[in-house]
C-alpha cells in the first residue's frame, strides 16, 4: 500500500477543513473541498488562495509553489464528485449520528481502497466505523487549531483499523511536515487526555482557596516553565469548548476520579464568562489584553527573626545554602527557640500535618516548596498554615526575597501548587503509558507539541525524579483522602526500581 494520497477530500470546510486541506495541498495532492452548505466550499478556496498569496508576499512560499496550490484545489458540489479521491478527511460537527451518516455515503461513493477518516477530537473512532461495511480502511485523524501552526497530528487506529493504513497516513503526515503520534480509541486519545492534569487540579487547588488565578498561573509558569498558566490557557481556549471536553472524558471513563471536573469551570460557562473571545473569563480584558492584578508588595520587615529548618525538609541541605547566601541567621539546635521561624519543606504533605506531627509550634511555622533545586525555578513559594501569624508570613517574605526573586505566599496545601498539578500530569501520563493508549515517545512528543508543556509529561517525573513523584503523590492521599491521587502501577513499579518513566517493558 503507498504511503502518498494522491486525491484527498476534506469534508467540512470551517477552520480546521481549510488547514487541513492546505496541508494536504502543500504536500502535493490534489484537494477537493465539499461543505453542505452552500457556497462554503467554494468561500473556503478562496480563503486558502488569499493565505498563500500572504505567505507569498512574506517570503514564505515561492511563486510557483504557491500557484501549484492553488490548482490543486477543487470545489465538489456533492459527494458523488469524490469518487476518484483515495483519501477523505472528515471534518464535520461533533455529532455521532452524523459522522455515521456522512461516512455510509461516502462508503458508496469512494473506491474499496480509499481511506476514511475522521478528525474527531472525542468521539469513539470505533463508534464512528461501526457503520461502516468495510472499517478496516476507517480511522482517526486528529488535527490541532490551527492546522499550519500545531506540528502534531494523532493517528487513532479504532478496533477493526487495518495498521498498514495508519502506517499510510502516517507518512502522509511527514510529507507536510507535520509529526504523527500513534493512538488506540481511547477517550481523549493522547493530547486531550493527558492534558486533563493541568487545568483540573488547578482548579481543585483553586476551590481549596489556596490563592488566586493570577498568582497560581505565575506560580507554574515560573517554577516549572508552563508557557501560559492553567486560567489563562482555559480563557484561551475558552470554557464553552474546554469544559464540555472535561465531562466528556470524566463520563467516558465512567466516573474515574482522576478526570473530575470541576464546579468553578460549570458556573462560569452557565454564566457566561467563558473567557477572552467575549471579554471576561479568569481575567477581564480589554481591547484583547488581559487586566491581571498586581503581586503584592514585598512586605517592610527591620528585624528578621533566626530560622530553623525542619530536619524532615526536602533538600535540607540545599535550603541551608539558600538561608546561607540569604545572610538568613541559621539555627542549628534540635528544637527552634521561642523566637525563631520554623521552615519545613514537604512533599505531598501539608504543613499542618507537619507542624502537627513534628510538634512544632504551628504559629511561626511556614513550608517552602523545595520539589526542584532552587536555582532551576524563577519563583519561590512560600505556605502558611492556618495558624500562622503575620508578623512570620510577613518576615519569612522579605527574607526569600532579598535577592530580588520572585516569592508567592499561598494558603495551606498539600503539596504546594506546582508539586500537585506537576504529579497529577505525571500520573496521567503513567497510566496512560500502563493502559498502552501510546508509547511514552509518542506521549511526550504529542504533549509538547500539542500542549506546548516545557517537556513532556513522562520527562517531567523523570526531571523531578519518579520517587518524589510517587511520594507526593501517596502524601496527597494521606492529605485529601481522594483516590485521583493514587499513583498508577506505571509510575509506582519504575520508582520502584529506580527506572526512567519512559522505560518500555521488553
Amino acid at each position: 500500500m503507498q504511503s502518498f494520497f494522491k486525491r484527498a477530500a476534506v469534508v467540512g470546510t470551517g477552520a480546521m477543513g481549510r488547514g487541513i486541506a492546505q496541508m494536504a495541498a502543500q504536500a502535493g495532492a490534489e484537494v477537493w473541498l465539499f461543505d453542505a452548505q452552500a457556497g462554503a466550499a467554494a468561500g473556503a478556496r478562496d480563503a486558502l488562495t488569499k493565505t498563500w498569496d500572504t505567505l507569498h508576499g512574506k517570503g514564505k512560499l515561492d511563486a510557483a509553489t504557491r500557484d501549484a496550490c492553488v490548482q490543486r484545489l477543487r470545489v465538489a458540489e456533492s459527494l458523488q464528485d469524490l469518487a476518484a479521491c483515495d483519501l477523505v478527511i472528515e471534518a464535520i460537527v461533533e455529532r455521532l449520528d452524523v459522522k455515521q451518516s456522512v461516512f455510509k455515503q461516502l462508503e458508496d461513493v469512494v473506491a474499496a481502497d480509499a481511506v476514511l477518516v475522521s478528525n474527531t477530537s472525542s468521539l469513539s473512532v470505533t463508534a464512528i466505523g461501526a457503520a461502516l461495511k468495510h472499517p478496516a480502511r476507517f480511522a482517526g485523524y486528529h488535527f490541532f487549531n490551527p492546522v499550519p501552526l500545531m506540528k502534531v497530528v494523532e493517528v487513532i487506529a479504532g478496533l477493526k483499523t487495518d495498521p498498514a493504513v495508519c502506517e499510510r497516513l502516517a507518512g502522509f503526515t511527514r510529507a507536510y511536515g507535520h509529526t504523527p503520534v500513534s493512538a488506540q480509541d481511547t477517550p481523549g486519545f493522547i493530547v486531550n487526555h493527558a492534558g486533563r492534569g493541568y487545568g483540573t487540579e488547578a482548579l481543585r487547588v483553586a476551590g481549596e482557596r489556596v490563592t488566586d488565578f493570577a498568582t497560581m498561573d505565575r506560580i507554574l509558569k515560573d517554577q516549572m516553565g508552563f508557557r501560559l498558566g492553567p486560567f489563562e490557557l482555559m480563557d484561551l481556549t475558552a470554557l464553552d469548548v474546554s469544559h464540555p471536553v472535561m465531562e466528556s472524558i470524566y463520563h467516558q471513563y465512567y466516573e474515574e476520579p482522576r478526570y473530575r471536573p470541576s464546579v468553578i469551570t460549570a458556573q462560569r460557562l452557565a454564566g457566561g464568562v467563558v473567557g477572552k473571545k467575549v471579554g471576561d473569563g479568569f481575567y477581564r480584558y480589554v481591547d484583547g489584553a488581559a487586566q491581571v492584578p498586581p503581586e503584592p508588595p514585598v512586605p517592610a520587615v527591620n528585624t528578621l527573626p533566626p530560622v530553623w529548618v525542619s530536619p524532615k525538609a526536602a533538600r535540607r541541605q540545599e535550603l541551608y545554602q539558600l538561608l546561607k547566601n540569604l545572610d538568613a541567621r541559621i539555627e542549628t539546635g534540635a528544637t527552634p527557640s521561642e523566637q525563631a521561624l520554623i521552615l519545613v519543606a514537604p512533599l505531598g504533605m501539608d504543613v499542618t500535618t507537619l507542624a502537627a506531627v513534628e510538634r512544632l509550634d504551628a504559629t511561626r511555622t511556614l513550608g517552602i516548596d523545595m520539589m526542584l533545586e532552587d536555582g532551576a525555578t524563577k519563583r519561590r513559594v512560600l505556605a502558611t498554615n492556618p495558624a500562622t501569624r503575620p508578623d512570620m508570613r510577613d518576615a519569612a517574605h522579605a527574607l526569600f526575597a532579598r535577592d530580588g526573586k520572585a516569592v508567592s505566599v499561598v494558603r495551606d496545601s498539600g503539596g504546594f501548587v506546582t508539586q500537585r498539578v506537576v504529579a497529577t500530569i505525571v500520573n496521567i501520563a503513567a497510566d496512560m503509558c500502563q493502559q498502552g493508549i501510546c508509547s511514552p515517545a509518542d506521549l511526550d512528543v504529542a504533549v509538547t507539541l500539542g500542549l506546548g508543556y516545557p517537556m513532556g509529561p513522562l520527562a517531567m517525573g523523570d526531571r523531578i525524579g519518579p520517587t518524589n513523584v510517587l511520594e507526593i503523590l501517596f502524601n496527597l492521599q494521606t492529605v485529601y483522602g481522594d483516590p485521583r491521587y493514587r499513583p498508577s502501577p506505571w509510575l509506582r513499579r519504575r520508582g520502584a526500581l529506580g527506572l526512567s518513566l519512559t522505560h518500555e517493558e521488553i
